[in-house]
């Protein structure tokens, strides 16, 4: 054995050999079940709005502004010259007079301010049906909080609200979804207030129904309707929040025309119609009656999209109150009211 340094030398490592495994043969996996997904309710779809007109130069528009403002000018020098005749025979009757025409300055300007409040506060419900809709849609945390924040001002006033303000309060601090949020607003601020509009338009239905039945002429007929569905509007609005003037009105007559000719209203009304008027429901009474039936019919249908239109949150299809079982109710409860 010698003591000297060891030369390097190579080795060669051998891998070691792997058993061969048969290999397995194709076989079909049958009885693969999938857990089903977990509902979230349906998703609330908002009406798409209309497309924006074309800018153009309004040359109407500015006729009935030059017109209006040649009015105001004119009866503004009208109630000058007044005041001015009325120094001139008495002092005391002129004085009287200004603060006559002071007292209708005020007025007028109190009626503006209310009109022009109304229809911003009517805006600030179409602002909270979009966040309303997205939150819920998408679960968007954020549209949700700026949905309950707009709520709570809106209804900051409201002595029937108080109650359900309190208690979405206590969940402000708790980390929840958007679209949770927007349920448990809807539950406390908003819900209970359906069977309020349920009321309402059940009853405006039927008071048409009625009224239109004795009415002697056609022309009364369509002046009670228009009436009566305006001040259904009216009530609606004011329930959910609203509060409407006379400008104001006027627009969600609009506003709901326009959702009756997005959603469908007027077909399916006519459809329920023919649906009741094929069955004979309407053949047994008078045909005086049955005018009557079908104008509380359709007064049901716009009062159903005018509370669609004035619900700061929108309702799901599937919890909304059909036009049938109106109608249903209209015809079941009008032939008794008729005979007390």
């Amino acid at each position: 054995m010698s003591n000297g340094p060891r030369h390097p030398k190579a080795f060669v490592i051998e891998a070691p050999e792997r058993e061969e495994q048969p290999q397995r043969r194709p076989r079909a996996i049958t009885g693969i079940t999938f857990a089903p997904e977990t509902d979230e309710g349906d998703l609330i779809v908002m009406a798409p709005a209309p497309l924006p007109k074309p800018r153009r130069f309004r040359w109407g528009a500015i006729l009935m502004g030059a017109l209006f403002l040649l009015v105001s000018m004119w009866a503004g020098l009208a109630v000058t010259q007044l005041v001015e005749d009325f120094f001139t025979r008495s002092p005391v009757l002129g004085w009287v007079a200004l603060g006559v025409a002071g007292i209708a300055a005020l007025a007028a300007l109190v009626i503006i301010a209310r009109e022009i409040w109304a229809l911003a506060r009517l805006r600030r419900i179409e602002h909270i049906q979009v966040d309303a809709a997205h939150a819920i849609n998408t679960d968007d945390t954020a549209a949700a909080k700026r949905a309950i924040d707009q709520l709570k001002s809106l209804y900051a006033g409201r002595a029937d609200a108080q109650l359900g303000l309190r208690e979405l309060k206590q969940y402000e601090s708790d980390i929840m979804d958007g679209r949770d949020r927007m349920k448990l607003a809807d539950r406390h601020l908003i819900a209970w207030r359906d069977g309020e509009a349920h009321r309402i338009i059940a009853h405006a239905a039927r008071r048409i129904t009625l009224l239109t039945t004795v009415a002697p002429t056609p022309a009364l007929d369509i002046l009670f309707v228009a009436a009566q569905n305006l001040r259904m509007m009216r009530e609606l609005a004011t329930l959910y929040g609203g509060r409407p003037s006379t400008l104001a009105t006027f627009r969600l007559a609009r506003m709901v025309v326009s959702h009756l000719a997005v959603t469908g209203g007027i077909a399916l009304s006519d459809n329920l119609i023919q649906h009741v008027l094929g069955k004979g429901l309407l053949g047994r009474l008078s045909a005086r009656f049955g005018e009557g039936a079908v104008n509380g019919i359709l007064t049901a249908r716009v009062g159903l999209a005018a509370r669609d239109v004035c619900r700061p949150i929108p309702q799901e299809a599937s919890a909304k109150e059909t036009l049938g079982s109106l109608m249903k109710e209209l015809v079941s409860s009008a032939p008794e009211e008729k005979a007390e």
